[in-house]
């Protein structure tokens, strides 16, 4: 049968499984949105593409599944280009559908023409730019395909207006043929002969657990492996959850504001296991003196990253929940509970430091109301951050048993995240309760997308942190910068009034005794509910490694401060 190829994109989109799209339309994806209507596809209206690109990402998060944005050519496109970075730098497997002027206007700067295949090729894991009907079904197949397998990523389909016009015979490709493209699921037996002699000999293991290992859904091959060799597991930021954190044998995060103990572990371990991580910098610290005294096995299913940052003994590529269902029968049990006391005795002298130790007062700290949200909740929300200080203190105070529940900007740190990732979250599990946790400074990044939760009757509970400043930024200007601080006083709008003006209900918390109350409310109250909390505005995340600093020299919390606490 003869398809138009805006119905023949439909056609795929709707075999590929997706439900729902975000998207913003304009005239050269108008014949896109025409045709979609004929469609079951729900599709939410974004107030900003940005937040389409964000909400499809954090829907990809939350469900595992490929999340679909949608835009115009020129500055529609282009305002993808942040969230498409965002998808690429934490491999979610997002696909963007843009328009484009027609074919025969290519290169000649017609209106809203932009290069967006050129632009956007650094930060997709693949992309296309199609001009006749007869490519769209093929490009649409491999696109979903590409995102979803191997380490999963964003993939662009740019579709010239004409394309979207014309008729063609529509066939439904049912395989993919990519000869040059073949992700490897098993390492090679050799490799794993090799890595079973450094396990048999470490006697300070330890497992580095990132977000591979949430992508391959290898949760239950890690605890296996963890428990049958008795080796503590480490978290990346968004490693956080694939480990439960009450488990004994967790270390919780590592890395720049990662845990004391964690960082010391790492430092004097003489194995590292990294599981589906990437050794960022914001891992490891300065690499001259990272884990000095440490084999290292390395786990990753892009072989392009191993060897990139740290040199490794032995590199196991492949999908880590195959690599890890290979390796366990051929393990044997371990006693490691020296090296597990050690650890507890680094993490009980760095808990006497902990903010969680001072005396209750009626001021407002970030790490309290996380811990507060984390109780009133049994840590069973989604959450989404925004990216700053209150994103390091929600990895460090909302203590996450469960995977696929911690949605944040990693390695792009992008502010604006948190509110529209929390909306694509809901449209993949309304029935769970979701909190988008925001800085003053992100949260009007993207504040526009209120109206679409409104909207769409999004039930999510939003938490700003309001100090006034650019927390993160002024913490450096502190620690680094002699306190001279230059752009980061920040005057905040009145955010329940921006939330009521919206049509949701909000309250403004300023005093401890206040916080039970206020986050009670929000939870009883149905859809969308701002909590605006005026926190100390200038409190700092500790511990911190500062940059070209070793992991293990960390700024922790003054102990002057902590006796002023104590002994008012």
């Amino acid at each position: 049968m003869k398809l138009s190829g805006a119905e023949i994109l439909w056609e795929c989109v709707v075999r590929e499984g997706v439900e729902v799209v975000f998207g913003y339309p304009g005239g050269a994806n108008m014949p896109l949105y025409d045709a979609m209507l004929n469609y079951p596809i729900h599709h939410v209206l974004v107030r900003h593409e940005q937040g389409g690109a964000h909400m499809a990402d954090g829907f990809a998060r939350a469900s595992g599944k490929v999340g679909v944005a949608m835009a115009t050519s020129g500055p529609g496109a282009t305002n993808l280009v942040t969230g498409i970075a965002t998808a690429m730098m934490d491999s979610i497997p997002v696909v963007f559908i843009t328009g484009q002027v027609a074919a025969h206007l290519i290169g000649g700067d017609a209106f809203q023409e932009v290069d967006v295949t050129g632009i956007t090729l650094p930060i997709t894991k693949h992309n296309y730019l199609i001009t006749r009907a007869d490519e769209i079904a093929e490009a649409v197949r491999e696109a979903f395909y590409i995102a979803r397998s191997g380490r999963p990523g964003p993939v662009l389909i740019d579709i010239c207006k004409n394309a979207q016009i014309e008729k063609t015979e529509f066939e439904y490709p049912e395989t993919v043929k990519l000869p040059g493209y073949q992700p490897v699921d098993h390492a090679p037996k050799e490799s794993l002969a090799r890595a079973l002699q450094l396990i048999e000999k470490a006697r300070r293991p330890i497992i580095l657990c990132g977000h591979g290992a949430l992508m391959s859904g290898a949760e239950e091959a890690l605890m296996n492996f963890a428990v049958k060799t008795q080796t503590p597991v480490a978290s990346t930021l968004l490693g956080l959850g694939a480990f439960p954190a009450s488990h004994p044998l967790s270390l919780g995060m590592m890395g720049m504001h990662g845990e004391v103990h964690t960082n010391l572990a790492i430092q004097n371990s003489d194995l590292i296991l990294a599981f589906g991580m990437r050794f960022d910098d914001r891992v490891t610290g300065t690499l001259k003196t990272y884990a000095p005294r440490a084999k290292k096995i390395h786990v990753e299913i892009d072989p392009s990253e191993v060897h990139k940052n740290v040199a490794v003994d032995v590199p196991l590529v492949g999908d880590l929940k195959t690599v890890l269902a290979d390796l366990i029968p051929l393990v044997d049990e371990y006693d490691h509970d020296e090296w597990l006391q050690e650890i507890s005795g680094w993490k009980a002298e760095a808990d006497a430091r902990s903010i969680m130790n001072w005396p209750e007062d009626d001021k407002l700290y970030v790490a309290h109301l996380i811990s507060d949200i984390w109780r009133a909740t049994d840590g069973n929300a989604i959450i989404a951050t925004d990216v700053g200080q209150h994103q390091m203190w929600t990895a460090q105070y909302y203590a996450l048993e469960k995977p696929n529940r911690w949605l944040t900007s990693g390695g792009a740190g992008t502010m604006g995240f948190g509110l529209p990732a929390a909306i694509g979250a809901w449209f993949a599990h309304k029935n769970e309760e979701i909190w988008a946790i925001a800085g003053d400074g992100g949260f009007q990044m993207t504040q526009a997308e209120l109206s679409t939760a409104v909207q769409e009757g999004a039930n999510v509970k939003i938490a700003i942190m309001n100090n006034s400043f650019l927390g993160m930024v002024r913490q450096w200007q502190e620690f680094f910068f002699e306190k001279r601080y230059s752009a980061v006083n920040m005057r905040s709008p009145d955010f329940v009034k921006i939330a009521e003006a919206h049509g949701i209900p909000a309250r403004r918390v300023t005093q401890r005794s206040e916080v039970a109350e206020a986050i009670a409310w929000a939870r009883q109250t149905p859809g969308a509910v701002l909590l605006e909390f005026r926190v100390e505005q200038e409190d700092a995340v500790y511990p911190m490694v500062p940059a070209g600093a070793a992991l293990d020299q960390m700024i922790q919390r003054p102990v002057k401060e902590l006796a002023s606490r104590r002994n008012p």
